[in-house]
């Protein structure tokens, strides 16, 4: 690579960056629907035809903030889970969660923007797809590693869920039991409902120890997936209560 070559280079990388930098900050002031290419290049002295060349439209800046919220999120969870890769699956779900917590609260209006209201007029693309998979791909491999070791307690799956929770286990995780895939889906829903509860304000003059709450939440949560130690006559692989496709109760003796 030329000196020259690399400068640009570099200096596309430092005017992209600040870009990016006014348009959260736009987002924290006013919204993401309010955000605009001409603002953003007037704030930063820029001719707004100069901004074009590096995001051709409003819609394309937001996709890469979305995309940058999703994978600092991501980063944040998976840092959590890999300082306690070694524990059981219900402490590395419950660190996880904690992660989503902690970042959404350092974050708020990035979290706004991933979690919150639609933005008029905006589709995500699939480029989004895997950023916003982060999470999600965690939860399913503590599940998982559970399945496949200690195993999960049994969770009872409804006939007339059963073909849609077959649908879910086939695209998400089809080395899984459509029963597991079904509250696993329910769970990461919740995980994020307690978490937009809490940042946008339906938790006041409800919930006043928020840290306690989460946690108890959290807990149960784990709960409801399955991940509950030690199971009462545990198989060592798949359903925790030795009793796959009867849908029996769940064998557990503590959490």
């Amino acid at each position: 690579m030329s000196t020259a070559h690399g400068a640009r280079a570099r200096a596309r990388i430092e005017v992209t960056a600040a870009i990016k930098e006014e348009a959260r900050r736009q987002l924290a002031a006013e919204g993401a629907a309010k955000l605009s290419l001409r603002a953003v290049s007037r704030e930063l002295g820029m001719a707004s035809s100069a901004l074009y060349r590096y995001f051709p439209s409003r819609d394309d800046l937001l996709t890469a903030l979305i995309i940058d919220a999703y994978d600092s999120l991501g980063e944040a969870a998976e840092v959590a889970h890999g300082a306690v890769s070694d524990a059981g699956p219900a402490q590395r779900w419950t660190a996880v969660c904690e992660a989503v917590r902690g970042w959404a609260l350092a974050h708020p209006h990035e979290y706004a923007l991933i979690y919150g209201s639609p933005v008029p007029g905006y589709r995500a693309p699939e480029t989004t797809v895997p950023a916003a998979s982060r999470v999600g791909l965690l939860l399913i491999g503590v599940v998982r590693d559970a399945y496949r070791g200690p195993g999960l307690a049994r969770t009872p799956l409804p006939a007339e869920l059963r073909p849609e929770a077959e649908r879910m286990a086939a695209d998400l995780a089809p080395d899984l039991p459509p029963e597991a895939v079904a509250v696993m889906v329910a769970a990461w829903a919740q995980l994020f409902g307690l978490v937009g509860f809490e940042l946008f304000g339906q938790f006041n003059r409800v919930v006043e120890d928020r840290d306690a709450f989460f946690r108890h939440a959290v807990a149960q949560l784990a709960h409801g997936v399955g991940l509950v130690f030690p199971p009462r006559g545990g198989t060592g692989q798949g359903w925790a209560d030795g009793a796959a496709g009867t849908g029996g109760r769940p064998g557990v003796t503590g959490s």
